[in-house]
């Protein structure tokens, strides 16, 4: 047994955490998205090179993936936001000088 309590000398794996910041990062916030895709890369190649249990192989790639979708969806929304803003304020700026 080694110093964390894993029996097999890996790390345990994180895949159910991850899950949870993938998806949060799809509904709330983009910073759960960047997480979920980072750590998520970062863990998929811990468990390739065999210093992670590789038990939440799955849970660690849905998690990527949602991490990536997230980070597209939240940078879409964001940019659908500046465009908006910037086009009422052309608007408004339009009304103004039609008057």
């Amino acid at each position: 047994m080694d110093q964390i309590g894993n029996p097999t000398g890996m790390k345990p794996d994180r895949g159910g955490m991850l899950l949870t910041f993938g998806i949060l990062g799809m509904v709330c916030c983009i910073i759960f998205a960047v997480l979920a895709w980072v750590m998520g890369s970062s863990d998929l190649k811990e468990i390739r090179e065999g210093r992670m249990d590789p038990a939440g192989e799955g849970l660690t790639k849905a998690a990527k993936i949602l991490g990536i979708i997230g980070c597209i969806l939240n940078t879409l929304g964001i940019l659908a936001w500046i465009a908006t803003f910037v086009f009422g304020v052309a608007f408004a700026g339009m009304r103004g000088a039609m008057r």
